[in-house]
């Protein structure tokens, strides 16, 4: 099956000269979904994942049913304010502005093998942040992986050293 089927582009949005590579008819196709989620189960599988991390909020979309699958944790890295335990946070920078990302202090087990999961891989800043935030608490980034990644926007360059699966590009 090609995924790339289940992916819309949406000109102009959500400005003028973008377009936006919507995730949402893959999602609402039980085949497609099953695919790219069992792809990415293939991937944890061989880095021998312990715990699955994914930003607020697409990142539970695509980590949640790896997480199940493989029968590990999962852990959401969450905007700030959102999380009502201690938390770690990383502050990182976007196209316009801040933002900042938390995780839950006890998230994280020291020496854990933390796979991150998202949607997207498009500048990297939020796949930076979850790093620092994983590596902060001790865990160990062992891969991360995402459904599509814009190449034009260089995001591996914020995430060098860091293995990267994408399932399909743009």
């Amino acid at each position: 099956m090609d995924l790339r089927n289940y992916v819309a582009s949406i000109p102009d949005f959500p400005e003028k000269g973008i377009i936006f590579r919507d995730i949402s008819p893959l999602m609402a196709d039980g085949a497609a979904y099953q695919q790219a989620t069992q792809e990415i189960v293939d991937y944890a599988s061989e880095k021998k994942v312990d715990m699955i991390v994914g930003p607020e909020a697409r990142g539970f979309i695509v980590g949640c049913p790896v997480a199940y699958k493989l029968g590990v944790g999962f852990a959401p890295a969450r905007k700030k304010g959102k999380l009502p335990r201690e938390t770690v946070e990383v502050n990182y920078g976007l196209e316009y502005g801040t933002n900042t990302l938390q995780l839950h202090k006890d998230a994280i087990k020291p020496g854990q093998r933390i796979l991150i999961c998202d949607d997207l891989l498009a500048t990297g800043g939020t796949i930076a942040a979850t790093i620092k935030l994983v590596e902060e608490l001790g865990g160990i980034v062992v891969g991360t992986a995402f459904i599509i990644e814009l190449t034009d926007l260089h995001g591996r360059d914020k995430i060098k050293g860091y293995d990267v699966l994408a399932l399909m590009d743009y």
